[in-house]
């Protein structure tokens, strides 16, 4: 980032992030990512320290259908409290009929609207990070929402991108328009859907964003480490933070992100000892997760143990781990023989520091973002695209 506009501090930046009845401390939020913030990864990112930790997203149509697959992602450990859920519609009637099936059947403590998604799937069909450009089809979404959630005391946030692209921004509008519907807070992705996850976050729009509303913003992209939290913080006065991809293969940021936020100049640089003992702690919670209302505990431990394989890369980045070694870690597919693979690491290897601030997870190039026919002809059609909605969760 450069030529940083200057935002005043956050009278708040030291205190609780405030989610209708709950106080969040630290103000920390971790990004709901598909294929990874399950139970399992929510736990072992939760033994690490405070915050609010959201589950993949859940489709409002695969929901309201009571889709198999969708009900099971639901699922919170049994001191996961609040328990926060992200959801993704198009239609309000249909996104108001699943925040009252949450409500109705306590499913969840909190909820998040997505309207930051950039891939093809969701933009294409006017969701995502798309649809705050139709105005008021994004107000009247929002508002329904908050409208089911109401009788529960359910809070509702929405999270958001600057826009579509550089021509076509709406965070601003799209932010004022959410808290006038009575959400409880707003986070921003300061990167617009073209920009996907390349180039750097625009935090000078975050403080914009935060100088234009009453309610809390939350800051997202290009958190790495908990300092970054704090800079982030300091230079847009942002309530607290969102963290996603800063995090793989790092569940113990969170503990980092605790201190930071307490003051506490103590940060985490684990040997590569610690690292795998993460790495089987990680395994051991898919393989139980996976085996829950299952007969076959083998069968239960071999998925388990293939969900975790696209972790491995980013728990050994910048560790000097051999190629074949690395590879039959990825390739595993039971506990006891990810032990044998993890007794050949060397325990004292020390955290390798040069890898700090690198980039995790996506980092593609800017494209084009794919929209429906005529989306961007009419900002204030309200229409709801045919066949907008999704009948598969998880992003």
């Amino acid at each position: 980032m450069t030529a940083h506009q200057s935002f005043p501090p956050a009278a708040t930046s030291r205190a609780p992030l405030p989610l209708g009845p709950y106080q969040v401390w630290p103000p920390v939020v971790l990004a709901p990512m598909a294929g990874i913030t399950n139970v399992a990864f929510r736990q072992l990112c939760r033994e690490q320290g405070g915050g609010l930790y959201v589950c993949e997203m859940i489709t409002t149509q695969a929901l309201v259908e009571r889709n198999p697959k969708t009900l099971r992602m639901i699922a919170f450990g049994p001191a996961e409290r609040p328990r926060s859920l992200q959801l993704y519609g198009v239609d309000p009637r249909v996104t108001a009929a699943a925040v009252r099936i949450v409500v109705e059947r306590d499913l969840a403590d909190h909820i998040d609207l997505n309207f930051g998604c950039p891939v093809p799937k969701v933009t294409r069909k006017g969701g995502g990070a798309a649809l705050p450009w139709r105005h008021r089809l994004f107000s009247r979404i929002v508002r329904d929402a908050v409208r089911a959630a109401a009788p529960a005391g359910v809070p509702v946030t929405v999270k958001m991108r600057k826009g579509i692209d550089d021509d076509h921004l709406t965070y601003l509008d799209a932010g004022l328009a959410a808290q006038e519907a009575g959400v409880a807070a707003v986070a921003l992705h300061g990167r617009t859907a073209a920009q996907r996850y390349s180039g750097s976050a625009d935090w000078d729009a975050i403080g914009r964003l935060k100088q234009a509303l009453d309610v809390p913003v939350l800051g997202n992209g290009d958190i790495w480490e908990a300092d970054d939290a704090l800079r982030m913080v300091a230079h847009t006065g942002a309530d607290g933070v969102v963290v996603g991809r800063g995090c793989l293969g790092r569940p113990w940021l969170f503990a980092d992100l605790s201190a930071a936020f307490d003051g506490r100049p103590q940060r985490v640089l684990p040997a590569l000892g610690p690292v795998a003992a993460a790495m089987r702690r990680h395994a051991e919670l898919l393989v139980d997760w996976f085996a829950t209302g299952r007969a076959d505990r083998a069968v239960a431990e071999r998925d388990g143990c293939t969900d975790f394989r696209k972790h491995v890369a980013w728990y050994l980045k910048g560790f000097p781990v051999g190629g074949e070694l690395r590879r039959a870690l990825a390739m595993v597919s039971s506990l006891a023989e990810l032990d044998a693979l993890l007794a050949q690491l060397d325990p004292a290897e020390p955290f390798p520091v040069h890898a700090l601030g690198q980039p995790r997870g996506r980092t593609n190039a800017p494209g084009k973002v794919f929209l429906p026919a005529g989306w961007l002809a009419s900002r204030d059609d309200e229409s709801v695209p045919a066949g907008a909605e999704l009948a598969d969760s998880g992003g």
